[in-house]
């Protein structure tokens, strides 16, 4: 889909702090976050939503690593996902820590990434 924001991200058009890809799906950082570390988990093939994705199970198994992560690095096991879309027209989940209680400073992407990567298991 050429207008699609998330699409042209997975494309390289557009530049995102990446913390997780394989081939079929990539997790980056939220650029209006709630909390250090909030993260957006897609298929890299266009979906409307999240129940469109053929591969839901393994769609989760991303979510998950990207969960776990964040309870490491975020200093609370308080973490959460929404599965809303109505802001962008592709399939995405958000993932991010109680922004009550999570550390880090969530305007620091570089750093933040950094760690959610060296995080996932």
């Amino acid at each position: 889909m050429e207008e699609c924001i998330f699409c042209k991200i997975i494309a390289g058009d557009i530049p995102a702090h990446k913390v997780y890809e394989d081939e079929q799906f990539l997790a980056f950082l939220d650029i209006r976050p709630l909390s250090a570390g909030h993260t957006l988990v897609i298929p890299k093939e266009h979906y409307r939503f999240v129940w469109d994705v053929p591969n839901v199970g393994e769609y989760f198994v991303v979510v998950q690593k990207i969960a776990k992560a964040l309870q490491k690095i975020s200093g609370t096991d308080e973490v959460y996902m929404k599965v809303i879309g109505e802001e962008v027209p592709h399939a995405h989940v958000w993932v991010f820590a109680n922004p009550d209680k999570a550390a880090g400073d969530k305007n620091d992407f570089t750093t933040i990434a950094e760690k959610i990567r060296q995080a996932i298991n």
